[in-house]
């Protein structure tokens, strides 16, 4: 599965679940633009791509959490322990902060 990162509704970074975790990639048009900030400080823009065994805490800070996450797992039919799919799910709008994320399809 991947999604798109967007910073202020820009495109700007990929990041996908493997089987051996996530890679977070930053779009080179948005890599290369100096006036475009990182999407957070987890990710500097002086590497372009991120590897991590679990759901970066960055990515994880962004889900709901207690009744709410409860709420969006019952309806979606998410599995409570399955953050990524919570995160494309719902984080496409509304989020805390510039940073929106939406699978791809």
């Amino acid at each position: 599965m991947k999604a798109l990162v967007f910073n202020n509704n820009i495109e700007a970074a990929t990041l996908e679940r493997t089987k051996d975790g996530f890679i977070f990639t930053y779009l080179d048009d948005y890599f290369k633009d100096s006036a475009r900030p990182a999407v957070s400080l987890s990710f500097p823009k002086n590497q372009k791509q991120y590897h991590s065994k679990y759901l970066f805490p960055f990515f994880s800070g962004l889900l709901a959490e207690g009744y709410n996450k409860e709420v969006q797992c019952r309806t979606l039919k998410i599995d409570e322990n399955d953050e990524f799919t919570r995160l494309v799910k719902t984080a496409r709008t509304e989020t805390i902060g510039a940073i929106t994320v939406r699978e791809i399809l």
